[in-house]
């Protein structure tokens, strides 16, 4: 493998150099990149840690305008003076290498000491503390989430890993309706367009449309510092940290730390958790709904139970009934057998009784009263007989007097004298000849109550004479007087 490369350069029977192998490159590549930077001491921030499962440690150094892969082999990990930490910055000593079957080049680290804090994690510690300092990571101030979530919100990318995740989750655990707000998450772009996103879940209004989700969720998968830069831009941060809606962030894995970590509501390691923090397990909520119906049919038993127990001791305590009934029957044979006896004796001493009084009751005791009460009943009725005598006088005078008027009114009376009554058809009393037109029909009434028509034939000329004035005759000095 030494000779391959100066061999090679030699021009092949046709002019042409020889061609390498992809392999051949690489490893010369490799020989002369150790060769000559067999020992170097680089400077830099270390940008993205990963512990492997093998025990190597793999990383990346960067400044503002490049970045190199770093590798700790398992041997040299506990020989380093410091922990590998994001966002630290390192003095460090080793070689630079080639990757053969990825062609790339990185440093194999063997020491390491820490040269300061990176520029970017001091700007993020600044903006820490001035976000702190304004109270926008107290705990009081962050919302519970809800327990069951109608609408689920995710602001997201549409097409990585991410939200297929998640929605695979929430599809699992528990089946509602998803929102999903694309965004980019990566890039100058990323932070204006989270922060969009946010505001517009926020103006939907409830019932609408489209409906306002109960919970939102900011997610992105892993990545370097640079990568989840966007997510610790203030502007974002503040919005977070005013949102009304619960809000759950979930950018990275679990080891990276971002600034809505702090303002959001609740902080998932990862997208995956953040469904399953966002939403519980419809299984696990059918089995303990279950559970309680089960637990409560328990104690609905072991009450009843327990009833029944106390009623049947409570029962053995009290006379049984076939024991009160034949007490009771004793005490009502005794008692009516010794009823007729009693019944017996009791009318012999009512009879000796009456047989006593009877002794002392004559027909004296009832007469002297009745004659007595005769006596003033004829004194009474003696008072009452010339009363009612003069009273029975005084009204057959009054009757003999009314029948009198009666008779001096009675219109049919002057007629059994001789005299006629005309009346008109109408009904009404002719008084006076002049009155009756010429042709107009009269009835005349005589005495023996019988009724002519006739018919006027000739009319008066003259007034009828005025009728002496009527003189009310002098009341003898015997007349009867007004009974009224």
């Amino acid at each position: 493998m030494t000779d391959a490369a100066p061999e090679s350069d030699a021009p092949t029977e046709d002019g042409n150099a020889k061609p390498y192998s992809v392999s051949e490159l690489a490893f010369a590549l490799k020989r002369t990149l150790e060769d000559a930077y067999g020992f170097v001491r680089l400077r830099g921030e270390i940008s993205k840690v990963t512990h492997h499962s093998n025990g190597h440690v793999y990383l990346t150094l960067k400044d503002e305008r490049a970045a190199i892969d770093g590798v700790v082999w398992k041997g040299q990990v506990r020989g380093l003076g410091i922990r590998p930490e994001q966002g630290l910055e390192v003095i460090v000593t080793g070689k630079i290498t080639a990757y053969p079957q990825g062609s790339r080049y990185q440093i194999v680290i063997e020491t390491m000491e820490a040269a300061g804090v990176g520029a970017l994690l001091a700007q993020l510690e600044r903006l820490k503390g001035k976000l702190a300092a304004e109270g926008l990571f107290e705990p009081g101030r962050k919302q519970p989430l809800p327990y069951l979530p109608a609408v689920v919100g995710v602001i997201t990318s549409p097409t990585g890993a991410v939200i297929r995740d998640i929605l695979h989750r929430i599809r699992d655990r528990w089946p509602c309706h998803v929102i999903v707000w694309p965004v980019v998450v990566q890039g100058d772009a990323a932070a204006a367009q989270v922060c969009a996103a946010i505001r517009g879940f926020e103006a939907l209004e409830a019932g609408g449309a489209i409906p306002r989700p109960d919970v939102l969720i900011v997610a992105r998968g892993g990545g370097s510092v640079e990568d989840l830069w966007p997510f610790n831009d203030e502007a974002l941060a503040r919005t977070v940290a005013a949102c009304t809606i619960p809000l759950i962030s979930a950018v990275g894995h679990e080891t990276d730390t971002t600034l809505i970590d702090f303002v959001s509501d609740r902080r998932a390691p990862t997208p995956t958790a953040a469904a399953e923090i966002a939403t519980p397990v419809l299984a696990e909520l059918k089995a303990t709904v279950s559970d309680f119906g089960a637990r409560m049919h328990r104690c609905g038993g072991r009450a009843v139970e327990d009833r029944r127990g106390r009623v049947e001791a409570a029962g053995r305590a009290l006379t049984r009934v076939t024991d009160m009934v034949e007490l009771a029957a004793q005490r009502f044979g005794i008692v009516s057998g010794r009823l007729a006896a009693g019944l017996a004796k009791n009318a012999a001493a009512h009879e000796r009784d009456l047989v006593r009084v009877s002794s002392r009751l004559t027909p004296l005791l009832l007469q002297r009263p009745q004659a007595v009460q005769r006596q003033r009943l004829d004194g009474v009725a003696g008072r009452l007989r010339p009363g009612m005598a003069r009273g029975l006088e005084r009204a057959a005078e009054r009757l003999d007097a009314l029948s009198k008027l009666y008779l001096s009114v009675d219109p049919e009376r002057p007629l059994q004298r001789g005299f006629a009554r005309v009346t008109r058809a109408d009904g009404s009393i002719v008084h006076a000849g002049a009155a009756l037109a010429s042709g107009e029909e009269v009835a005349i009434k005589f005495g023996d109550q019988v009724t002519r028509q006739a018919v006027i034939e000739g009319a008066a000329t003259d007034p009828p004479a005025a009728k002496p004035a009527r003189t009310k005759p002098k009341a003898s000095p015997t007349a009867q007087g007004d009974l009224f």
